[in-house]
């Protein structure tokens, strides 16, 4: 114990021991100790001794202490000492609080120290996953040391840090873990270790947004007062700027999860202003940034447009706009709400719209554009501030060709009231004005009136202006070119030149009154011939670019002033190669490529305000063209021109087809969507369909229900009814039942009598079919059958009207029985009685059928008696064939008979002459004969050639003969028969 006491200050005898001897001794006491107290001691005795032996701890202790966090968990008050010695040696803060009297070298030593020891604490990456692990720790003496500690960290070696949380797992999760903490200086160190966490580092950044940092942050910053709170609203709009800034992914969450429009009440000053204090200067100016983050320029066109729609929406812009016209505003708060109302604007129609009609609480009241104009104009307000407003004025008007329109129609003499000042008259004013800056502003302000927009360019050639009494008044135009050619101050002539560029580009109408004037091409050429110095150069290089534009431009609508004598007249004054030297100068102006960078005119002082970010843009796209157009020859513009009307006969085409494509598009859409109507109205249709045929099905099973109840209601009433009835209801039914079965008989009967006659029919078809040759006993038969047919017929005809007859008294006994039976004011008899009526109406029903089998009937029997006419036409047709085949048979015969006579004489006359004549050459064998069966069954013998087929008219089937003498199947006659 008298080591610690020496070490803690207490009075002992001989020499000191040195500090670094000391700590050695500590570092020993810590690594040897085995009692958890003595380590403790020496560790709290090493903190004492950290902030004054820096050097000596941080080299001698880190491991010693990073060991007590390893292994002395359990006890925090050691961990807390180890923590607090670790922030000591690795922290700059003390030193830098004790270097205020040092030099600057002993401050950069002290840095370096610092970032020595983190190189040598984050060499093991597991010691930051230590350190992550203790954070966990709810004991204040261990998390605020550690919160503290990897703050300087990240301070010293803030990549290096942010790479090794990354990749620890539910690293940034337990750093979020720290805003909800109840003890309020854990929150805010918290939040300084979050600044330090997300700089720099989109993926951290994305991590911290979704573990819900900006609903956590927007709560502190309502719980601590909005713009009133302190330093720790302050924090937290510090590290909602890391979060948001360049970073679309988070600015897009920021505004799908509707923090916008929480956005809006921290921009609500009431009425007195004054005694703003710097704290709510400061958190206002950090407010508009955040704002400014989420539309600036730099961001994609969608998310930028869909935030300012989002801003005007939730009424934010229109609250910028109540700071913007209220007084007692602190300068700066102004001049950042200017440019933060700029870049809400800037772009978006409806915003633009909503600014135009703000009018400043004055009397009378003015728009508030003619209000910020006046502050730019005026060379008492600060520089920044009319920076401001000539951003404001140019954000109003950009891709705004209404409100380009409107500020030039304030010029046209037609619109100038006298009455009120406009801003055309403060422009021309700030135009013309001995104030440089001011000519400068209102330069570039009346350029982006002309941005793009040929018409405006064309109304402001309309403009006049009077110079002095009793003189006439000139141009707007003339008078600019007066201004240039009297040599004013640079910066005005830049001003003017930039105006004068951007005025007559794309404007042949411009150029040529630019042209007409006589005194501006000398004086152009004779500014870009001379020798001068820098900033002269600058301006050379800007009339260089004014002479080009009037070359490219020009239609040749002046004699004198034609493209190929502009161009003579350079190359004769200053040189082609001389003229493209002055106009690449201003490329390379270091102002030109500040200008370029931004939209926003910042500029460090006002001798450097020359450039304009639009006017940069303008340069870049005519430098080529403008050096291209001088080299050019006549012959190679004529060239150029004739390929300019093929490309623009090509685009023309182009376009029509496009438009074409359009139509059909559109006609393709209204078809789309008439087959999407028709398809909707289908289904609803057929939903209809469905839910009727459920409905007519629900209303089928409850008819069916109520029917069988009917029915069982019937047959109880029926059979109360039936032991009422008398005899004579009973005599009658039995009697009705007897003549129905009768007719059922009938009707059996005339059925049978149908299908015979069908068979006989069906046989009459046969037999004909059969009946093919003349029969004359067999026509007969079947005309007599045809009569017993006909009779027949007659015969059930006259039944059906007997039972037509029956039919008709059947009904008229049908009808009287009810009327007879009914007995008077009976209720039994009731339903008897209309038991009785659905009997008789059943029987009604069934002689209807009747009536419908015998209308059956009768037609069947006029189709039998149709075809017994067809059969009977068909038999006549028949006899006529057979009496032609029986004529030419008989011919046949008598021919036969003769070719017999002749053989036989010529046989005699054979044997008469002595030759003997055999038998079998002259006689037919026996078996060669042919039989020719006719259908009726009659024979005869014929003598052909075996080979000769022969046809006879009217026979079915080809006969062949055979073995027939040879002359006889020559012999004229014969063949010539056949």
């Amino acid at each position: 114990m008298n080591f610690f006491r020496g070490v803690m200050g207490g009075q002992t005898a001989g020499p000191q021991p040195s500090g670094a001897e000391t700590i050695q001794k500590l570092c020993d006491r810590v690594a040897s100790s085995t009692l958890l107290e003595d380590r403790r001691d020496a560790v709290r005795a090493l903190k004492s001794l950290s902030k004054k032996y820096r050097m000596e701890v941080g080299t001698q202790a880190m491991d010693h202490l990073i060991n007590i966090l390893q292994t002395d968990r359990s006890d925090s008050e050691i961990l807390g000492y180890a923590l607090d010695t670790l922030y000591n040696v690795i922290s700059n803060d003390e030193e830098e609080e004790q270097d205020e009297s040092e030099d600057e070298n002993a401050q950069k030593q002290a840095d370096d120290l610092g970032t020595q020891f983190t190189e040598t604490f984050i060499q093991d990456p597991e010691h930051i996953t230590l350190l992550l692990t203790m954070l966990e720790e709810f004991d204040f003496h261990v998390r605020w040391p550690g919160v503290k500690l990897l703050t300087a960290l990240l301070k010293n070696q803030g990549v290096q840090v942010q790479g090794i949380i990354l990749v620890s797992p539910m690293g940034v999760s337990r750093l979020m873990d720290l805003l909800a903490d109840s003890r309020e200086v854990i929150r805010n160190d918290g939040l300084l270790l979050l600044q330090q966490l997300t700089k720099g580092n989109a993926a951290i950044q994305k991590i911290v947004a979704f573990e819900n940092a900006f609903e956590r942050l927007l709560d502190i910053i309502t719980e601590e007062g909005s713009s009133d709170g302190g330093i720790v609203v302050e924090d937290c709009l510090l590290l909602l700027l890391n979060l948001l800034k360049n970073n679309s992914s988070n600015q897009n969450f920021f505004k799908e999860g509707s923090y916008i429009q929480r956005m809006k009440p921290w921009f609500e000053v009431g009425d007195d202003n004054s005694g703003w204090s710097a704290q709510k200067v400061t958190n206002l100016h950090l407010m508009l940034q955040l704002v400014r983050v989420m539309v600036s320029p730099v961001n994609s066109p969608g998310a930028t447009a869909s935030c300012q729609k989002c801003m005007y929406q939730c009424g934010l812009l229109q609250q910028l706009c109540t700071i913007l016209m209220a007084t007692g505003v602190p300068a700066d708060i102004l001049t950042e709400t200017i440019n933060t109302v700029s870049e809400v604007i800037r772009g978006s129609q409806v915003n633009q719209d909503y600014f135009a009609s703000v009018n400043a609480p004055s009397n009378p009241p003015r728009p508030a554009i003619v209000v910020l104009l006046m502050s730019m104009v005026n060379e008492r307000q600060p520089f920044v501030l009319r920076c401001a407003v000539l951003y404001c004025f140019q954000c109003f008007l950009f891709k705004n060709q209404k409100g380009q329109g409107e500020i030039v129609a304030t010029l046209l003499p037609s619109t100038i009231d006298a009455n009120s000042i406009s801003a055309g008259q403060l422009l021309c004013g700030g135009l013309f004005s001995a104030d440089s800056m001011s000519n400068w502003c209102a330069a570039v302000a009346l350029a982006h009136t002309l941005q793009d927009n040929l018409t405006q360019k064309e109304q402001l050639l309309r403009v006049q202006l009077a110079t002095s009494l009793g003189k006439p008044p000139v141009s707007l135009l003339q008078q600019c070119t007066n201004i240039l050619s009297q040599g004013s101050k640079v910066q005005t002539r830049v001003g003017l030149l930039m105006l004068l560029c951007t005025w007559i580009s794309n404007c042949p109408i411009a150029v040529t009154h630019f042209l007409h004037n006589q005194e501006n091409v000398p004086f152009l050429t004779a500014q870009i011939s001379e020798n001068l110095g820098e900033d002269e150069r600058l301006v050379q290089g800007l009339c260089a670019l004014l002479l080009g534009i009037c070359i490219y431009y020009n239609d040749n609508s002046l004699e004198n002033y034609t493209k190929e004598k502009l161009k003579q007249l350079i190359e004769k004054r200053i040189g082609k190669e001389n003229f493209v030297e002055k106009l690449g100068f201003i490329t390379k102006h270091e102002l030109y490529s500040r200008a370029a960078l931004k939209p926003q005119p910042i500029f460090p002082s006002p001798e450097q305000m020359l450039f304009d970010h639009e006017f940069t843009r303008l340069l870049k796209e005519l430098e080529g063209l403008i050096t291209k157009a001088v080299h050019k020859s006549s012959e190679e513009e004529k060239k150029e021109e004739e390929v300019k009307k093929t490309l623009e006969q090509h685009d023309n085409i182009v376009t029509q087809y496009k438009e074409l494509i359009r139509e059909q598009d559109a006609q393709i859409q209204e078809l789309k969507e008439k087959v999407s109507s028709m398809t909707t109205q289908t289904e609803q249709l057929q939903a209809t369909v469905s839910q009727q045929q459920s409905q007519i099905q629900q209303h089928k099973d409850q008819y069916n229900i109520l029917k069988l109840k009917l029915g069982k209601e019937n047959q109880s009433q029926s059979s109360q009814g039936d032991t009422q009835l008398n005899g004579l209801q009973t005599e009658e039914l039995s009697q009705l039942r007897e003549e129905l079965e009768e007719l059922r008989r009938q009707q059996t009967l005339l059925q049978t009598q149908l299908s015979e006659k069908d068979a006989l029919i069906d046989s009459l078809k046969s037999a004909a079919k059969a009946a093919e040759c003349p029969a004359g006993s067999d026509n007969t038969e079947l005309l007599q059958e045809l009569e017993a047919l006909k009779n027949q017929v007659q015969t059930h005809l006259a039944e059906i009207s007997h039972l037509k007859a029956e039919r008709q008294e059947l009904l008229r006994r049908a009808e009287a029985g009810p009327s007879d039976t009914a007995p008077p004011s009976d209720g039994s008899s009731d339903a008897a009685k209309a038991e009785l009526e659905n009997r008789l109406a059943a029987q009604t029903a069934e002689m209807e059928q009747l009536k419908e089998n015998r209308s059956g009937l009768e037609q069947q029997l006029a189709a039998a008696t149709s075809t017994a006419a067809i059969l009977q036409t068909e038999k006549a047709k028949l006899q006529t064939e057979v009496q032609e085949s029986k004529k030419e048979q008989d011919d046949l015969l008598m021919l036969l008979a003769d070719q017999d006579q002749k053989i036989h004489s010529l046989k005699q006359r054979l044997k008469d002459l002595g030759e003997t004549v055999r038998k079998h050459s002259l006689e037919v064998k026996q078996g060669q004969k042919t039989l020719l069966e006719v259908k009726q069954g009659q024979t005869f013998t014929s003598f052909l050639p075996p080979s000769f087929p022969v046809f006879f008219p009217s026979f079915p089937s080809l006969i062949p003969f055979s073995s027939f003498p040879s002359f006889l199947f020559f012999h004229p006659p014969f063949f010539t028969y056949f």
